[in-house]
């Protein structure tokens, strides 16, 4: 640009309005990766999570650019007012920053906001012994312009399942035909570290909790997994998995079976995605299972199977 036409107004019209020809539309424009800090209040717990945000609008085809800097904006002020009024979930967090991005944004007929944050709760080791454990929460909320706000809870979970192919097979090859008899011989077969997902989609007037989620992923484990364990721990949870091996498809659907117990009261189209995946020590590729589904698929599936 000359120098000369620094004080045209026409010149200094911002990039983004330009109106193109022969343009396409665009599904999300937008910034990754924000970190923010934010409180959480939820009953008698208040946490600060510190929070990575991922926040998109669409972008019709006749203009160039998304002005990127009122989505920074938009996150600064919603999260900011966490630290004086908590917010009562990360997804609700989420589908206020969906309903200014909007606002802020008005070519835009869709917002998408994405929330992960790590957390901690406390867990009791076999040995009864306290420990912080890690784990990941996750949010989503979706808006359409004059359709309203879809938000979704969400946890990452780390465990352990045992093979139980490997376990019928080195049974048989050690015992022989006595292997269906022993019931009580040391199973031995090869171990995975397990990595599922759960996300669920909470309707305006109902809760979901993400400690909830949590215990329903770990039951769902040939065993939970913890960050310190002495040697009596160790033998206590390889013993537990052994004794309850599980294929990674067994994961999601033992978890889709717990979330029907638990939530079965939420509305039929409430979604669930349930994802596992076990990373293998014997192989060079993982194990991989998922349902992508609803609360009345669920409930059909229920009833079909009994």
């Amino acid at each position: 640009m000359p120098l000369s036409s620094i004080g045209d107004p026409i010149a200094r019209m911002d990039c983004q309005n330009i109106r193109i020809q022969n343009g396409f539309k665009l599904t999300r424009v937008g910034v990754t990766g924000v970190k923010k800090p934010v409180t959480v209040k939820r009953g008698n717990k208040t946490v600060t999570l510190t929070c990575n945000f991922d926040i998109f609008v669409n972008l019709p085809s006749s203009q160039k650019g998304s002005h990127l800097s009122r989505n920074l904006e938009v996150v600064s002020e919603i999260v900011d007012q966490t630290i004086r009024e908590p917010v009562s979930g990360l997804e609700v967090l989420s589908a206020q920053i969906c309903k200014l991005l909007l606002e802020r944004h008005e070519y835009a007929s869709y917002s998408e906001t994405h929330v992960t944050a790590d957390y901690f709760l406390e867990k009791i080791t076999p040995s009864g012994k306290r420990t912080l454990e890690p784990y990941q929460l996750m949010a989503k909320a979706v808006s359409k312009r004059d359709n309203g706000i879809k938000k979704m809870i969400g946890v990452r979970v780390t465990g352990m399942t045992a093979c139980p192919c490997a376990m019928e097979t080195i049974r048989d090859e050690l015992l022989g035909e006595k292997g269906s008899s022993c019931a009580d011989f040391p199973t031995i077969t090869h171990n995975q570290r397990n990595v599922t997902t759960v996300m669920i989609e909470v309707p305006e007037e109902y809760d979901v909790e993400a400690d909830d989620l949590i215990e329903i992923v770990e039951r769902s484990f040939s065993s939970p997994t913890y960050e310190i364990l002495k040697r009596s721990d160790e033998a206590r949870i390889v013993l537990r998995a052994h004794s309850n091996p599980k294929f990674v498809e067994d994961v999601v659907r033992e978890i889709l079976s717990q979330i029907l117990e638990r939530y079965g009261h939420l509305p039929d189209d409430v979604v669930v995605t349930v994802r596992s995946e076990s990373e293998e020590s014997i192989h060079k590729h993982n194990a991989f299972a998922e349902r992508i589904t609803t609360m009345k698929e669920l409930k059909n599936d229920q009833v079909i199977f009994y």
